[in-house]
Protein backbone atom coordinates (compact mmCIF):
# COMPACT_ATOMS: atom_id res chain seq x y z
CA UNK A 1 0.00 0.00 0.00
CA UNK A 2 2.81 1.98 0.89
CA UNK A 3 4.54 1.96 -2.79
CA UNK A 4 1.05 2.75 -4.57
CA UNK A 5 1.01 6.12 -2.58
CA UNK A 6 4.38 6.94 -2.81
CA UNK A 7 3.98 6.36 -6.68
CA UNK A 8 0.93 7.90 -6.76
CA UNK A 9 2.53 11.28 -5.12
CA UNK A 10 5.58 10.66 -7.70
CA UNK A 11 3.02 10.86 -10.79
CA UNK A 12 1.37 14.04 -9.28
CA UNK A 13 4.59 15.45 -8.83
CA UNK A 14 5.52 14.79 -12.12
CA UNK A 15 2.31 16.15 -14.05
CA UNK A 16 2.55 18.89 -11.64
CA UNK A 17 5.91 19.47 -13.14
CA UNK A 18 5.33 19.45 -17.03
CA UNK A 19 2.28 21.82 -16.73
CA UNK A 20 4.88 24.41 -15.00
CA UNK A 21 7.05 23.46 -18.01
CA UNK A 22 3.85 23.88 -20.51
CA UNK A 23 3.11 26.96 -19.25
CA UNK A 24 6.41 28.22 -19.55
CA UNK A 25 7.43 26.78 -22.69
CA UNK A 26 6.19 30.09 -24.89
CA UNK A 27 8.16 32.08 -23.01
CA UNK A 28 10.99 30.21 -23.35
CA UNK A 29 10.68 30.01 -27.22
CA UNK A 30 9.94 33.60 -27.19
CA UNK A 31 13.16 34.54 -25.71
CA UNK A 32 15.19 32.05 -27.67
CA UNK A 33 13.83 33.37 -30.67
CA UNK A 34 13.91 36.93 -29.94
CA UNK A 35 17.11 37.23 -27.84
CA UNK A 36 18.89 33.96 -27.83
CA UNK A 37 19.05 33.40 -31.73
CA UNK A 38 19.88 36.83 -32.37
CA UNK A 39 22.38 36.85 -29.98
CA UNK A 40 24.49 34.52 -31.37
CA UNK A 41 24.20 36.00 -34.94
CA UNK A 42 25.87 39.42 -33.52
CA UNK A 43 28.44 37.25 -31.80
CA UNK A 44 29.24 35.12 -34.75
CA UNK A 45 28.97 37.70 -37.30
CA UNK A 46 31.23 40.46 -35.42
CA UNK A 47 34.38 37.29 -35.81
CA UNK A 48 32.93 36.08 -39.27
CA UNK A 49 35.13 36.99 -42.50
CA UNK A 50 34.53 34.29 -45.41
CA UNK A 51 34.73 36.56 -48.29
CA UNK A 52 37.87 36.19 -49.55
CA UNK A 53 38.49 32.80 -48.55
CA UNK A 54 35.55 31.44 -50.50
CA UNK A 55 35.72 33.87 -53.45
CA UNK A 56 39.87 33.64 -53.81
CA UNK A 57 40.46 29.94 -52.22
CA UNK A 58 43.91 30.05 -54.11
CA UNK A 59 45.06 33.79 -52.73
CA UNK A 60 43.59 33.05 -49.31
CA UNK A 61 45.72 29.60 -49.09
CA UNK A 62 49.03 31.65 -50.83
CA UNK A 63 48.55 34.74 -47.87
CA UNK A 64 47.66 32.12 -44.88
CA UNK A 65 51.65 30.99 -45.78
CA UNK A 66 53.34 34.01 -46.22
CA UNK A 67 54.14 36.07 -42.73
CA UNK A 68 53.28 39.34 -43.61
CA UNK A 69 56.56 40.54 -42.38
CA UNK A 70 58.89 39.33 -44.97
CA UNK A 71 58.63 40.74 -48.86
CA UNK A 72 55.71 39.65 -50.79
CA UNK A 73 56.59 36.19 -52.68
CA UNK A 74 55.78 35.87 -56.11
CA UNK A 75 53.52 32.63 -55.59
CA UNK A 76 51.03 35.48 -53.89
CA UNK A 77 50.76 37.13 -57.90
CA UNK A 78 50.56 33.89 -58.97
CA UNK A 79 47.73 32.99 -56.76
CA UNK A 80 45.77 36.55 -57.38
CA UNK A 81 46.26 35.66 -61.12
CA UNK A 82 44.32 32.45 -60.91
CA UNK A 83 42.08 33.45 -58.98
CA UNK A 84 40.86 36.32 -60.67
CA UNK A 85 40.59 35.16 -63.60
CA UNK A 86 37.73 33.22 -62.88
CA UNK A 87 35.84 34.94 -59.90
CA UNK A 88 32.76 36.04 -61.08
CA UNK A 89 31.92 40.02 -61.05
CA UNK A 90 29.40 39.84 -58.60
CA UNK A 91 31.47 37.49 -55.57
CA UNK A 92 34.21 39.82 -56.59
CA UNK A 93 32.61 42.72 -55.85
CA UNK A 94 31.89 40.95 -52.45
CA UNK A 95 35.65 41.06 -51.70
CA UNK A 96 36.15 44.49 -52.92
CA UNK A 97 33.68 45.99 -50.09
CA UNK A 98 35.14 43.81 -47.65
CA UNK A 99 38.64 45.03 -48.41
CA UNK A 100 37.00 48.36 -49.04
CA UNK A 101 36.92 48.35 -45.10
CA UNK A 102 40.94 48.57 -45.34
CA UNK A 103 41.23 51.41 -47.34
CA UNK A 104 39.57 53.07 -50.57
CA UNK A 105 41.09 51.58 -53.08
CA UNK A 106 40.66 48.08 -53.38
CA UNK A 107 37.46 48.16 -55.36
CA UNK A 108 38.64 49.66 -58.30
CA UNK A 109 42.35 47.90 -57.81
CA UNK A 110 40.57 44.67 -58.18
CA UNK A 111 38.63 45.61 -60.97
CA UNK A 112 40.27 47.12 -63.36
CA UNK A 113 43.28 43.85 -62.55
CA UNK A 114 40.17 41.24 -63.45
CA UNK A 115 39.19 43.54 -66.98
CA UNK A 116 42.73 43.74 -67.68
CA UNK A 117 43.55 40.11 -67.39
CA UNK A 118 40.76 39.71 -70.40
CA UNK A 119 42.69 42.34 -72.40
CA UNK A 120 46.02 42.84 -71.62
CA UNK A 121 47.18 39.87 -69.20
CA UNK A 122 50.62 41.19 -69.02
CA UNK A 123 50.63 44.45 -67.32
CA UNK A 124 46.90 43.86 -65.37
CA UNK A 125 49.66 43.58 -62.25
CA UNK A 126 51.07 46.80 -63.11
CA UNK A 127 49.50 48.94 -60.74
CA UNK A 128 52.61 50.05 -58.12
CA UNK A 129 49.67 49.20 -55.13
CA UNK A 130 50.31 45.37 -56.02
CA UNK A 131 53.84 46.11 -55.23
CA UNK A 132 52.90 47.38 -51.87
CA UNK A 133 53.15 45.08 -48.91
CA UNK A 134 50.46 46.94 -47.29
CA UNK A 135 48.38 45.98 -50.17
CA UNK A 136 49.28 42.40 -49.27
CA UNK A 137 49.16 42.45 -45.36
CA UNK A 138 45.59 44.30 -45.68
CA UNK A 139 44.41 41.42 -47.38
CA UNK A 140 46.11 38.83 -45.26
CA UNK A 141 43.79 40.25 -42.54
CA UNK A 142 40.99 39.21 -44.61
CA UNK A 143 42.09 35.57 -44.51
CA UNK A 144 39.21 34.23 -42.70
CA UNK A 145 36.84 32.39 -42.01
CA UNK A 146 37.60 33.51 -38.41
CA UNK A 147 39.15 36.84 -37.54
CA UNK A 148 39.47 39.63 -34.62
CA UNK A 149 39.54 42.62 -37.31
CA UNK A 150 36.20 43.55 -36.59
CA UNK A 151 36.13 43.63 -32.78
CA UNK A 152 39.94 45.22 -33.26
CA UNK A 153 37.80 47.82 -35.08
CA UNK A 154 35.83 48.56 -32.75
CA UNK A 155 37.97 49.68 -30.29
CA UNK A 156 40.06 51.39 -32.64
CA UNK A 157 42.92 49.07 -32.87
CA UNK A 158 44.60 47.02 -36.25
CA UNK A 159 46.72 44.22 -36.48
CA UNK A 160 50.19 45.41 -38.14
CA UNK A 161 52.03 41.95 -38.67
CA UNK A 162 55.18 43.61 -37.75
CA UNK A 163 54.54 45.82 -35.10
CA UNK A 164 52.01 43.87 -33.07
CA UNK A 165 48.99 45.80 -32.53
CA UNK A 166 48.80 49.64 -33.12
CA UNK A 167 46.31 52.38 -33.44
CA UNK A 168 43.72 52.72 -35.93
CA UNK A 169 43.16 54.67 -38.70
CA UNK A 170 39.77 56.20 -36.98
CA UNK A 171 42.27 57.84 -34.49
CA UNK A 172 39.79 56.89 -31.43
CA UNK A 173 36.58 57.34 -32.57
CA UNK A 174 34.82 54.49 -31.91
CA UNK A 175 36.08 54.51 -28.56
CA UNK A 176 34.91 58.35 -28.18
CA UNK A 177 31.60 57.42 -29.56
CA UNK A 178 31.07 54.57 -26.74
CA UNK A 179 32.67 56.61 -24.08
CA UNK A 180 30.04 59.39 -25.02
CA UNK A 181 27.49 56.73 -25.27
CA UNK A 182 27.73 55.96 -21.43
CA UNK A 183 28.38 59.13 -20.62
CA UNK A 184 24.97 60.26 -22.12
CA UNK A 185 23.09 57.49 -20.48
CA UNK A 186 25.02 57.85 -17.02
CA UNK A 187 23.40 61.65 -17.13
CA UNK A 188 20.48 60.61 -18.00
CA UNK A 189 20.04 58.14 -15.24
CA UNK A 190 21.22 60.70 -12.20
CA UNK A 191 18.90 63.19 -14.10
CA UNK A 192 15.85 60.51 -13.32
CA UNK A 193 16.85 59.72 -10.54
CA UNK A 194 17.26 63.46 -8.71
CA UNK A 195 13.48 63.95 -10.23
CA UNK A 196 11.81 60.84 -9.19
CA UNK A 197 13.39 60.74 -5.50
CA UNK A 198 10.88 63.79 -4.11
CA UNK A 199 8.18 62.77 -6.29
CA UNK A 200 8.22 59.09 -4.87
CA UNK A 201 8.49 60.19 -1.70
CA UNK A 202 5.76 62.42 -2.08
CA UNK A 203 3.54 59.79 -3.47
CA UNK A 204 4.77 57.02 -0.63
CA UNK A 205 2.48 59.32 1.75
CA UNK A 206 -0.65 59.42 0.23
CA UNK A 207 -3.82 57.73 -0.05
CA UNK A 208 -4.20 54.74 -2.46
CA UNK A 209 -6.10 56.51 -4.41
CA UNK A 210 -4.68 59.80 -5.16
CA UNK A 211 -1.60 58.02 -5.76
CA UNK A 212 -2.90 56.28 -8.57
CA UNK A 213 -4.29 59.25 -10.01
CA UNK A 214 -1.04 60.68 -10.21
CA UNK A 215 1.03 57.81 -11.53
CA UNK A 216 -1.73 57.86 -14.40
CA UNK A 217 0.27 61.22 -15.44
CA UNK A 218 3.47 59.47 -15.04
CA UNK A 219 2.39 56.73 -17.78
CA UNK A 220 1.36 58.97 -20.61
CA UNK A 221 5.01 58.51 -22.11
CA UNK A 222 4.51 55.04 -22.23
CA UNK A 223 1.11 55.74 -23.98
CA UNK A 224 2.38 57.88 -26.29
CA UNK A 225 4.65 56.64 -29.47
CA UNK A 226 8.29 57.72 -29.78
CA UNK A 227 7.48 59.99 -32.94
CA UNK A 228 5.12 62.00 -30.98
CA UNK A 229 6.60 62.17 -28.15
CA UNK A 230 10.34 63.74 -29.90
CA UNK A 231 8.26 65.76 -32.42
CA UNK A 232 6.73 67.96 -29.57
CA UNK A 233 9.83 68.09 -28.23
CA UNK A 234 11.06 69.62 -31.46
CA UNK A 235 7.92 72.00 -31.35
CA UNK A 236 8.82 73.24 -27.79
CA UNK A 237 12.49 73.89 -28.16
CA UNK A 238 12.77 75.39 -31.56
CA UNK A 239 13.51 78.67 -32.33
CA UNK A 240 10.08 79.17 -32.59
CA UNK A 241 8.66 77.02 -30.22
CA UNK A 242 6.71 77.61 -26.78
CA UNK A 243 9.63 78.14 -24.49
CA UNK A 244 11.33 80.79 -26.86
CA UNK A 245 8.02 82.40 -27.47
CA UNK A 246 7.40 83.33 -23.57
CA UNK A 247 10.72 84.15 -22.92
CA UNK A 248 10.66 86.41 -25.91
CA UNK A 249 7.13 88.00 -24.94
CA UNK A 250 8.38 88.56 -21.45
CA UNK A 251 11.07 90.20 -22.49
CA UNK A 252 13.94 88.21 -20.73
CA UNK A 253 15.77 87.48 -23.57
CA UNK A 254 16.18 89.53 -27.68
CA UNK A 255 16.94 86.62 -29.74
CA UNK A 256 15.79 83.16 -29.94
CA UNK A 257 17.80 80.47 -27.53
CA UNK A 258 19.44 77.64 -29.34
CA UNK A 259 17.61 75.38 -27.36
CA UNK A 260 17.54 72.48 -30.17
CA UNK A 261 20.47 69.95 -31.91
CA UNK A 262 22.43 70.06 -29.23
CA UNK A 263 23.14 67.52 -25.95
CA UNK A 264 20.69 69.05 -23.27
CA UNK A 265 17.88 68.70 -25.64
CA UNK A 266 18.65 64.84 -26.03
CA UNK A 267 19.37 64.41 -22.24
CA UNK A 268 15.45 66.44 -21.51
CA UNK A 269 14.17 64.23 -23.89
CA UNK A 270 15.49 60.93 -22.99
CA UNK A 271 14.67 61.78 -19.36
CA UNK A 272 11.27 62.48 -20.06
CA UNK A 273 10.73 59.28 -21.44
CA UNK A 274 12.85 57.25 -18.76
CA UNK A 275 11.66 58.79 -15.48
CA UNK A 276 8.85 55.88 -15.22
CA UNK A 277 11.30 53.15 -15.54
CA UNK A 278 13.01 54.94 -12.05
CA UNK A 279 10.13 56.10 -10.83
CA UNK A 280 8.18 52.55 -10.14
CA UNK A 281 10.84 50.76 -8.33
CA UNK A 282 11.96 53.51 -6.66
CA UNK A 283 8.29 54.04 -5.01
CA UNK A 284 7.74 50.90 -4.79
CA UNK A 285 11.35 50.28 -2.50
CA UNK A 286 9.65 53.81 -0.59
CA UNK A 287 6.51 52.07 0.28
CA UNK A 288 8.19 48.91 1.57
CA UNK A 289 10.20 50.79 4.60
CA UNK A 290 9.51 49.60 8.15
CA UNK A 291 8.54 53.11 9.61
CA UNK A 292 9.05 51.63 13.52
CA UNK A 293 12.98 51.31 12.04
CA UNK A 294 13.18 55.15 11.93
CA UNK A 295 11.26 56.35 14.80
CA UNK A 296 13.51 53.66 16.94
CA UNK A 297 16.15 55.44 15.19
CA UNK A 298 15.42 59.00 15.89
CA UNK A 299 14.22 58.00 19.61
CA UNK A 300 18.07 56.94 19.98
CA UNK A 301 19.25 60.00 19.39
CA UNK A 302 20.00 60.02 15.48
CA UNK A 303 19.36 63.02 13.42
CA UNK A 304 17.46 63.55 10.01
CA UNK A 305 20.99 62.88 8.66
CA UNK A 306 22.02 59.90 10.07
CA UNK A 307 18.44 58.41 9.88
CA UNK A 308 18.81 59.08 6.12
CA UNK A 309 22.12 57.22 6.03
CA UNK A 310 21.71 54.26 8.11
CA UNK A 311 18.38 53.69 7.86
CA UNK A 312 16.04 54.84 5.44
CA UNK A 313 18.68 54.92 2.21
CA UNK A 314 19.98 51.04 2.73
CA UNK A 315 16.00 50.05 2.67
CA UNK A 316 15.82 52.09 -0.43
CA UNK A 317 18.57 51.10 -2.46
CA UNK A 318 17.22 48.05 -3.89
CA UNK A 319 14.79 49.88 -5.90
CA UNK A 320 17.54 52.93 -6.81
CA UNK A 321 19.80 50.38 -8.12
CA UNK A 322 16.53 48.82 -9.79
CA UNK A 323 15.54 51.77 -11.29
CA UNK A 324 19.61 53.06 -11.68
CA UNK A 325 20.19 50.01 -13.97
CA UNK A 326 16.64 50.01 -16.23
CA UNK A 327 17.01 53.58 -16.83
CA UNK A 328 21.32 53.54 -17.65
CA UNK A 329 20.48 49.85 -19.91
CA UNK A 330 17.49 51.33 -22.07
CA UNK A 331 19.06 54.52 -22.51
CA UNK A 332 22.42 52.82 -24.16
CA UNK A 333 19.83 51.86 -27.26
CA UNK A 334 18.31 55.02 -27.71
CA UNK A 335 18.67 55.54 -31.40
CA UNK A 336 15.62 58.27 -32.48
CA UNK A 337 15.60 60.77 -30.13
CA UNK A 338 19.40 61.43 -30.38
CA UNK A 339 18.76 61.39 -34.50
CA UNK A 340 16.26 63.88 -34.10
CA UNK A 341 17.05 66.22 -31.46
CA UNK A 342 20.72 66.16 -31.31
CA UNK A 343 23.90 67.25 -33.35
CA UNK A 344 26.16 65.16 -35.08
CA UNK A 345 28.13 65.23 -32.16
CA UNK A 346 25.60 64.08 -30.07
CA UNK A 347 24.76 60.65 -31.42
CA UNK A 348 24.83 57.49 -29.38
CA UNK A 349 26.57 54.25 -30.55
CA UNK A 350 23.24 53.07 -32.10
CA UNK A 351 23.21 55.68 -34.05
CA UNK A 352 26.36 54.04 -36.07
CA UNK A 353 25.19 50.19 -35.40
CA UNK A 354 22.05 51.37 -37.59
CA UNK A 355 24.78 52.96 -40.42
CA UNK A 356 26.40 50.22 -40.63
CA UNK A 357 23.56 47.89 -40.96
CA UNK A 358 21.60 50.03 -43.53
CA UNK A 359 23.99 52.28 -45.27
CA UNK A 360 27.24 50.93 -46.02
CA UNK A 361 25.96 47.11 -44.50
CA UNK A 362 28.85 46.50 -43.26
CA UNK A 363 27.42 44.08 -40.61
CA UNK A 364 30.70 42.56 -39.48
CA UNK A 365 31.51 46.08 -37.82
CA UNK A 366 27.88 46.87 -36.89
CA UNK A 367 27.85 43.27 -34.98
CA UNK A 368 31.62 44.17 -33.46
CA UNK A 369 29.93 47.76 -31.67
CA UNK A 370 27.44 45.47 -30.76
CA UNK A 371 29.77 43.18 -29.07
CA UNK A 372 31.95 45.74 -27.56
CA UNK A 373 28.72 47.58 -25.81
CA UNK A 374 27.19 44.20 -24.30
CA UNK A 375 30.59 43.56 -22.84
CA UNK A 376 30.72 46.89 -21.45
CA UNK A 377 26.97 46.66 -20.46
CA UNK A 378 27.74 43.77 -18.52
CA UNK A 379 31.09 44.53 -17.19
CA UNK A 380 29.05 47.93 -15.12
CA UNK A 381 25.78 45.52 -14.23
CA UNK A 382 28.68 43.32 -12.63
CA UNK A 383 30.43 46.60 -11.27
CA UNK A 384 26.59 47.69 -9.53
CA UNK A 385 26.00 44.99 -8.34
CA UNK A 386 28.82 44.80 -6.25
CA UNK A 387 28.39 48.13 -5.24
CA UNK A 388 25.01 47.91 -3.88
CA UNK A 389 26.12 44.84 -1.94
CA UNK A 390 28.80 46.28 -0.26
CA UNK A 391 26.42 49.86 0.45
CA UNK A 392 23.91 47.47 2.02
CA UNK A 393 26.20 45.58 4.14
CA UNK A 394 28.07 48.87 4.73
CA UNK A 395 24.86 50.09 6.37
CA UNK A 396 24.50 47.39 8.41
Amino acid sequence: MGSVITDSNANIRRRAQLKAYALIAPLALLLLLTFAIPLGFILTRSVSDPELVETLPNLSGALAAWDGKSAPPSSLLDAARADLDQVEPQKLADVARRLSYEGSGFRSLLTSTKRKLKTDPATAFNDPLWQNRETWQAMKRAVGPVTDYFLLAAIDKKRDYQTGLQDGSNRGLYTGIMARTFVMAIVVTVVCLFLAFPLCSYLARQSDRLRNILLLFVLLPFWTAALVRNTAWMIILQDRGAINQVLLSLGIIEAPLSLMYNRGAVIVAMAHVMLPFMIFPLLASMRSVDQRLLMAASSLGAGPAMTFLKVYLPQIMPGVMAGSLMVFIVTLGFYITPALLGGPADQMISYYIAQFTTATQNWGMAAALSVILLIATGLLYLLQTSLSRRFQGGAR
